[in-house]
């Protein structure tokens, strides 16, 4: 799975279940609220911690997608960029 189809797949489910798709500054707050909870469970060495992280995968794309940004792209060009810096 890309990211474009994974960005997609985690607006669909939001649109369909009700979830917030307009508050953008409400939706950061539950991506940190996630990343914490990643954190927790990674702490504790949890058995949930893979399942906290993709949550935070999750929350990242749908915040893309809320700001009509193309994330895939973004990541790319973020990548290209990190491998042209100098040792």
């Amino acid at each position: 799975m890309d990211i474009n189809s994974l960005q997609r797949i985690a607006w669909d489910n939001k649109v369909l279940k009700g979830y917030n798709t307009t508050d953008l500054p409400l939706e950061f707050c539950m991506l940190q609220e996630k990343v914490a909870a990643a954190f927790t469970s990674w702490r504790k060495g949890t058995d949930l911690f893979g399942e906290e992280l993709a949550d935070v995968v999750l929350y990242v794309t749908s915040v893309a997608e809320m700001a009509g940004l193309d994330l895939q792209e973004a990541v790319r060009a973020k990548v290209d960029k990190n491998a042209a810096r100098p040792d």
